[in-house]
């Protein structure tokens, strides 16, 4: 007994068999009986109750001085080994993780200010496509099997194609400050609006002045004039643009345009005054001083192109994101612009004479002052006057030959039926359709292309065609009388 006092009695994991024959077999255990541990060899070792010895109830007082050496379950290791190996594999994802998302969000930044209708659109998209495609290649790895990821590729794979973009090249920075172009309008001011020191958002505006004539002012307000002689358009801080009309035939009140003036103000390092100008028959490809463009370096910050010699000019100034058309068409000129919205209205209060801002003085309107050429409607008249106003159109002939060019009845169609009966000018057609063209391309605003007459209230007048031709009838017995 004292040599096993002495001993070390094996505790109940450790033995490998029974205790002796003879020995009395040991009271239950009062604690609850723990499944067997599957080890990972061949043989399972036994479990912590059933093999337990015989002696166990003579060292039970040593036995619980000593703390218990069973393994834990398996299943809790399990959950041990795949809580940390998750949080492992996270720990090593974060470095590499997909930033398609970034990638995609930098290219909406780049883009968003551009329009395919401003001069050097395709350079900037270009810049921008090539900086998404870079992005995206730095996050390939990481992106495997990332669908949107793989959509992308192949979208801007698609742009690139669209836009005959070269895959080598410079490329547009996330970083505006590294972007920052003094000379490019387009370039400071969408940095200026992407790092949120500008509440405004970035708004052009639109006027044109075509026909005998008729005015489209940055308001969208439209409105049918005599304005004889040398008016103001445009005339603020950047811009000044000057036309003169002179009568279209004898004895009308109504004129047309046949010289146009454009003053590009100097402007810092980026140009030196430029002025341009066209009269009937002379629509040159160049300013005044012969040259074609202004400022330094490659890309010009004003530059005029001619898209149809002596018929077509365009003038795009990118400091001050601006763009004009001319055309003449037939004898008269007509005229298109656009400009970004805080560029035209910083004007002192002695330049409030711009035709483009207010509109024509009220006694220079043939119309009604309500903005449409047909807004004369509901007057009665003599039967005897729906007759040809001019040799060889009738209000019939007048609004078959506009239709072909115009099939929309919006009011430009109005002003195409109205410049053939006050002049018998089929010019005056192509002119309209080509004010509406221009429109188009610079105004930037779909929903507002098409202005409909409308009623003196203001509501949308569906308006029949007899109606039309009531209040055309009017406008051409104001102009003549």
């Amino acid at each position: 007994r004292k040599k096993r006092k002495r001993g070390v009695s094996p505790g109940p994991c450790r033995s490998h068999g029974p205790g002796p024959a003879t020995a009395p077999a040991p009271p239950p255990s009062p604690e609850p009986t723990r499944p067997a541990w599957t080890g990972m060899g061949l043989r399972a070792a036994p479990s912590c109750a059933a093999a337990a010895p015989a002696s166990a109830a003579a060292a039970g007082a040593e036995q619980r001085r000593r703390p218990r050496l069973c393994p834990p379950p398996l299943a809790l290791l399990l959950l041990l080994l795949l809580s940390l190996g998750l949080l492992h594999a996270g720990d090593c994802q974060q470095p590499a993780q997909c930033r398609i998302q970034k990638c995609t969000t930098d290219f909406v930044s780049l883009t968003s200010h551009l329009n395919s209708a401003i001069d050097g659109f395709d350079s900037e998209f270009c810049k921008a496509l090539r900086a998404y495609a870079g992005c995206t290649q730095r996050t390939s790895k990481a992106c495997r099997g990332n669908l949107v990821y793989h959509s992308a590729v192949l979208g801007i794979s698609d742009l690139m194609s669209q836009r005959n973009c070269s895959k080598d090249g410079p490329t547009s920075s996330t970083n505006p400050e590294v972007t920052h172009d003094p000379c490019n309008y387009h370039s400071h001011a969408g940095a200026r609006e992407h790092r949120g020191g500008d509440q405004n958002p970035l708004n052009y505006l639109f006027c044109g002045l075509f026909g005998d004539p008729h005015l489209r002012t940055f308001k969208d307000h439209f409105q049918t004039c005599k304005v004889e002689g040398a008016w103001p358009l445009i005339d603020n801080n950047y811009l000044s643009v000057q036309v003169t009309n002179v009568p279209v035939v004898p004895g009308s009140s109504a004129t047309a345009t046949n010289k146009i003036t454009i003053i590009f103000k100097a402007h810092r390092e980026c140009t030196d005054q430029k002025v341009y100008q066209a009269v009937t028959d002379d629509l040159p490809a160049a300013f005044v001083d012969g040259t074609t463009s202004g400022g330094d370096g490659e890309a010009k910050s004003l530059h005029i192109v001619e898209r149809e010699s002596g018929r077509y000019v365009e003038m795009h100034a990118r400091y001050i994101g601006t763009t004009v058309f001319v055309r003449q068409l037939g004898r008269y000129l007509t005229l298109a612009i656009r400009m970004p919205e805080d560029l035209a209205m910083s004007f002192e209060e002695s330049q409030d004479l711009q035709l483009c801002v207010n509109g024509c003085p009220l006694s220079e309107r043939i119309d009604d002052g309500q903005g449409q050429v047909s807004a004369i409607l509901g007057h009665s008249l003599p039967r005897t006057s729906l007759v040809q106003a001019w040799p060889g159109y009738t209000l019939e002939t007048a609004n078959t030959q506009c239709h072909e060019k115009m099939p929309v009845k919006d009011i430009y169609f109005q002003s195409c039926v109205f410049d053939l009966l006050t002049t018998g000018d089929a010019n005056f057609t192509t002119a309209a359709h080509s004010a509406l063209e221009d429109v188009e391309a610079l105004h930037p605003r779909k929903e507002r292309w098409h202005i409909f007459p409308s009623s003196g209230n203001g509501t949308p007048r569906g308006g029949g065609d007899l109606s039309v031709s009531l209040g055309l009838t009017c406008l051409i017995l104001i102009v003549f009388l």
